[in-house]
């Protein structure tokens, strides 16, 4: 069992002990890869923790790129959550329907923001619903919340940045799709990709961080995963993935070890894979 920290992550039971705190704001953040049958919306409106709002990964991103969920604009970021009647002075939980997948996305997305009082749900729904927690199938009754936003430019890093990287080695750039993937043993399952990974970066699978119910792993069998992947906690860290989801997984397991040099691919592989100039390694 994770240590509750509400700057990074706690469990449900933490979270049922505050739900009733007037600051607490609760996010489902649910998305589900293509192709999963899936629909996290529906989800939502079928179940979800009391007072809780729907945040669409997608609907919240920028519109402008080609790429999928990217961070959004400042003011649309702004002008969603006051929507949602999450601003200044909530404490935030995220979560999303998987136990821990894109509701890490969201953490980082706030953090982007300037927003450090958000946490990540140990274990997500599942968790909740194992422990015996209530549901409810209403949205809640929202009202305006005035938020402040000061963006974190050293949170996210774009693909000239990530390139550089490559060339140089003064950043370690570590990949937590899986190693077939990784490899380019399979196709990625958005079409018109490469197969492959960024030069120069390394393997960190995001489900070895995970325990088998979807919580997060202990600090010790964290810092032994990053060791295994030969990723020096000493050094700063890009992460990478897909789409920017898990890479935000990452990035969650690197905050809980204390290590503050770290930042997240946007683009990631979607974007990486698409460019025909950009070199890409296979095996």
């Amino acid at each position: 069992m994770a240590v509750d920290d509400p700057k990074t992550l706690v469990s449900a039971d933490w979270l049922a002990a505050h739900l009733g705190d007037p600051d607490l704001r609760v996010l489902d953040a649910s998305w589900y890869m293509p192709g999963s049958d899936r629909d996290a919306h529906a989800e939502y409106m079928a179940a979800h923790i009391p007072g809780a709002r729907f945040f669409d990964i997608d609907e919240i991103s920028d519109h402008r790129s080609e790429l999928p969920h990217t961070a959004p604009p400042v003011e649309k970021f702004i002008s969603r959550m006051r929507a949602m009647g999450v601003g200044d002075g909530h404490q935030v939980v995220v979560y999303d329907g998987a136990g821990l997948f894109s509701a890490a996305r969201v953490w980082w997305l706030f953090r982007l923001m300037g927003k450090t009082d958000i946490a990540v749900l140990d274990g997500g729904f599942p968790a909740w619903r194992a422990g015996g927690h209530p549901v409810e199938d209403m949205p809640p009754i929202l009202r305006d919340r005035h938020i402040t936003v000061a963006r974190q430019a050293h949170l996210i890093r774009d693909v000239s940045q990530v390139a550089a990287a490559s060339k140089l080695g003064d950043w370690q750039i570590v990949d937590a799709r899986s190693p077939s993937r990784f490899r380019g043993d399979e196709p990625e399952p958005r079409p018109g990709l490469r197969a492959g990974h960024i030069p120069n970066s390394s393997n960190l699978h995001y489900a070895t961080l995970l325990n088998a119910d979807g919580t997060m792993r202990d600090t010790d069998a964290l810092k032994a995963a990053f060791d295994a992947a030969g990723v020096a906690l000493d050094r700063p860290v890009i992460t990478t993935c897909g789409s920017g989801v898990t890479a935000a997984i990452l990035s969650l397991a690197l905050e809980r070890l204390g290590h503050r040099q770290h930042a997240l691919y946007d683009g990631s592989w979607s974007e990486w894979g698409m460019y025909p100039d950009l070199k890409v390694v296979t095996g």
